[in-house]
């Protein structure tokens, strides 16, 4: 061990002794703090005088009953603070920082070593940083300056000097185990560790390994809208996820973790992410799929085709009839067009069109949907919209009071009557003497009259009507979105441009699925937006950032609806087109459109093209799979170059790839990932390897990331990186078709050091070129 080397660990070990200082003061009064708060919840009542005699004995109840709630509210704050603060001490025991600049502020002649680490570390003076948090102004320059001249942005204004090195550390459990002066050395010597290393169940941050490209995704602060474009494996989810923690530490006093939500692609994704925040001394965001949003907004009315099972569809169904028609009619719904059509069909609605549903009471209609229909267009048309809407709750609200009086004297009311328990009949009885203001002794003291009692049971029957008026379920929106495709030339009134050929059939199956009560999934959005249109915007304005990753899996439609629903928040979207895998997924598409969400001013577009996940050798063949793969650029990080085999059979497949694993295993490789076309095929995949000790079938329901060998769909592995990856049947036969390339690259693109490819007959001709340039064995 060098000398430079044996002051770095003296260093490591004043560090530590100081973190086990701060652990030992911070777990005394954590327990201190949460004794406080059980002291205070246990007695809380025994501190407060409760009299109400006179106004100054009320006033001075509350004053009491105001103290003890801030005192409470007080001590479990200190706590949440100290408990957080020591969960982050815990985890720099194992790392306490990962890298060092030596930087001469301009103006000054001394040198500063900056040590930079997951949080900010303090001397016991209180007055020396020994550790600076990654996030901090001056932690900029250790990610996008090589030494020279550099800057950083402060709350005070940009700080000026000279970089003159940059040191990464290894450290492990308190021991410097490495130590690189990287402005020396070429490459990023913890990088090639960190990527050469196997995956496990959970993401972890990357603070230590940021690139120049990734920090600028990180520390990007302005405009409403940032769209991230980045090659498979460029870190995109990553830098997002770091995003995130470094603006809830720049904005703490104004932004915290429940004003954040991610929109993962699946429930498994959401489970592999999960790690990074909590890692960094961070709460997790909210965490949704956007089906899950639809099934919370829609599945009480519908059955909701998921967006797998539409993708399920367009996989395996393309020798059916009606296969044309269902993928234009999916193109056409995910489209801006679409969009604004319903939204010009909404303001017609203003004039004629709104369909109302019959107000029912004991199985006959009380109002009319025509009788509701006449009174919203006969009165009060110089009211906007939606307050039309509302002066027609009021006017049904009324006409149910009215129909109370009526109903009370009906023969069934007295039949109700008769027909109660002693427990519901003494229930009533009691309800009613409170209602007339008397006290618990003397309730035995009150007269229930039989009409009293006859007028709460007819209100009580109609409770579940009244409900249902103020929740808008009188307007028929089922029927108003029916009526868009009723017609097959009515559409053509609200959009500009020509329905797609196909329309008299889309119109037909959306018809027919509607009827059914089931929406297909490029209806869920469409219908959703009309529901909301009518009845008002249900938005959320507390979200203050949304996070959008596979953004590619999402149309235009969707964006121009999440901007809508969440109108107070900036937005961070995450994609690469090459994995447009959706039966939507066109030009249109491209990200470069969502400029028009916000416009060109609040837009920034970031293009990452370098690839960290997979080998070379494997990035060199990935990226000769897509149109314009050329502009990946693959990380210097050796190994073995993809490996094709051509089968006879699936019996021989099958042998083939139990042998595959059983080799991958002793390599030491715990990630194994066999990625079938379809949920179909992998169920046959599955069911065939069973003999594999441990194999698991990874379904849409999934809810964790499992390690070990998984049979996975290709777009369920979507955002998951595998130690290796065999690609189950890569023939004509699975990936003959144009329209399954992007599907066969993203299959491709989740291996990290191994890419086994099997074939039963003739390969794809996706892997013409890359054997011809030799960059597959065969």
């Amino acid at each position: 061990m060098n000398s430079e080397h044996l002051q770095e660990q003296k260093r490591v070990d004043r560090v530590m002794e100081t973190i086990t200082e701060e652990i030992n003061r911070l777990e005394d009064e954590t327990e201190k703090r949460r004794n406080e708060v059980v002291h205070i919840r246990k007695h809380f009542w025994d501190e407060v005088k409760v009299n109400t005699d006179t106004f100054d004995d009320f006033l001075e109840t509350i004053i009491g009953l105001r103290q003890e709630a801030q005192a409470l509210s007080v001590s479990q704050s200190t706590h949440k603070h100290a408990s957080k603060r020591l969960s982050t001490l815990r985890r720099m025991q194992a790392a306490p920082y990962f890298g060092r600049i030596d930087f001469v502020e301009e103006g000054n002649s001394t040198q500063e070593q900056i040590y930079i680490g997951i949080s900010s570390l303090i001397d016991n003076s209180g007055e020396n940083f020994l550790i600076y948090d990654w996030r901090a102004p001056v932690s900029s320059v250790y990610y996008d300056y090589q030494p020279g001249p550099a800057k950083y942005l402060t709350p005070g204004g940009e700080i000026h000097g000279i970089f003159e090195k940059k040191w990464q550390y290894l450290i492990r459990g308190g021991v410097l185990e490495s130590m690189f002066d990287t402005s020396l050395t070429i490459g990023d010597e913890i990088l090639q560790q960190v990527l050469g290393k196997g995956t496990d169940k959970k993401m972890h941050n990357i603070v230590a390994t940021i690139q120049q490209e990734q920090n600028r995704i990180i520390r990007h602060d302005h405009g409403r809208l940032l769209v991230v474009h980045g090659a498979a494996g460029s870190g995109k989810t990553s830098a997002a996820l770091q995003r995130i923690a470094y603006l809830l530490y720049k904005y703490r006093d104004h932004l915290n973790a429940d004003q954040i939500i991610l929109f993962s692609p699946n429930s498994m994704f959401s489970s592999y992410v999960s790690n990074v925040l909590p890692e960094l001394g961070e709460e997790n965001m909210q965490q949704v799929t956007f089906q899950e949003y639809l099934d919370h907004r829609l599945s009480k009315e519908f059955q909701l085709e998921n967006p797998y099972e539409q993708l399920e569809y367009i996989l395996t169904a393309s020798h059916t009839p009606s296969y044309r028609s269902r993928l234009a009619g999916i193109r056409f719904k995910a489209s801006t067009r679409f969009f604004e059509a319903l939204t010009s069909y909404r303001q017609s609605l203003e004039l004629s069109g709104m369909l109302f549903n019959d107000i029912t009471f004991r199985g006959q209609p009380i109002i009319t949907g025509k009788q509701i229909a006449e009174r919203f267009y006969s009165h009060d048309s110089s009211l906007r919209f939606h307050n039309r809407l509302e002066k027609l709750k009021e006017w049904l609200t009324k006409k149910i009071s009215e129909v109370q009086k009526v109903e009370r004297s009906k023969p069934w009311v007295q039949d109700e009557i008769e027909l109660l328990s002693n427990d519901d009949y003494h229930k009533a009885h009691k309800f009613l003497a409170k209602k007339r203001g008397f006290e618990r002794e003397s309730i035995g003291d009150y007269e229930m009259e039989p009409e009293e009692l006859a007028r709460l049971i007819v209100h009580q029957k109609l409770k579940p009507i009244r409900k249902r008026v103020r929740a808008f379920s009188f307007i028929d929106f089922k029927g108003l979105y029916n009526q868009l495709f009723t017609d097959q030339l009515q559409i053509e009134h609200w959009m500009e441009g020509e329905t797609p050929a196909e329309w008299a059939d889309i119109c037909e199956a959306t018809l027919e699925t509607l009827n059914e009560d089931q929406l297909f999934y490029e209806d869920a959005t469409p219908f959703l937006l009309l529901k909301e249109l009518i009845q008002g915007f249900q938005t959320n304005s507390s979200i203050k950032h949304i996070v959008v990753d596979e953004a590619q899996d999402y149309s235009p439609f969707q964006f121009e609806f999440l901007k809508r629903l969440f109108p107070a928040a900036r937005m961070t979207v995450l994609g690469d087109f090459n994995q447009a895998i959706f039966a939507h997924a066109s030009e249109e598409a491209n990200f470069n459109t969502l400029t028009s969400l916000y416009g060109p001013d609040k837009t920034e577009i970031i293009n990452i093209a370098r690839s960290y996940r997979s080998t070379k050798p494997i990035i060199e063949f990935t990226r000769r799979l897509v149109p314009n793969g050329e502009g990946i650029i693959p990380f210097e990080r050796d190994g073995e170059r993809p490996a094709l085999k051509q089968l006879v059979d699936q019996e021989e497949l099958h042998s083939c790839i139990a042998s595959k694993v059983a080799d991958l295993r002793s390599l030491g490789l715990d990630s194994i990932a066999i990625i079938c076309k379809s949920a179909k095929e992998s169920l046959h995949a599955y069911q065939s390897l069973s003999s594999i000790d441990g194999i698991k079938l990874l379904k849409s329901n999934s809810i964790q990331y499992e390690q070990g060998v998984v049979v996975v769909p290709s777009y369920l592995s979507k955002g998951i990186e595998f130690d290796a990856v065999i690609i189950y049947d890569a023939s004509s036969h699975v990936y003959g078709d144009e329209s399954l390339r992007r599907v066969f690259y993203t299959a491709c693109t989740r291996a990290m050091h191994q890419l086994q490819l099997y074939s039963v007959g003739e390969p794809s001709p996706f892997l013409r070129r890359v054997l011809r340039e030799g960059f597959i064995q065969s």
